[in-house]
């Protein structure tokens, strides 16, 4: 059982923060977008920001999960 979790949890951990990292250095809206010219509450709006927000959400929980997983594999 704890093989299987770890055959699991590591290529999911391994590839979800390298996702993370991905999304946090390229995906960010960069210093020249159009972004400074939204209302602040309006920001989630702008169509890169949205999608830097949403795959960052995705990614970080991705590895929260694998981090749980081989936490469970080694307990187990």
């Amino acid at each position: 059982m704890d093989t299987i979790l770890y055959i699991i949890a590591g290529p999911l951990f391994l590839i979800s923060i390298a996702g993370y990292l991905y999304v946090k250095f390229r995906l960010q809206p960069k210093e020249d977008s159009d972004l400074d010219d939204y209302y602040y509450e309006f920001e989630d709006q702008h169509p890169a920001f949205a999608r830097y927000t949403k795959w960052s959400r995705i990614t970080f929980t991705a590895a929260v999960i694998a981090t749980l997983l081989l936490f469970l594999a080694l307990v187990i």
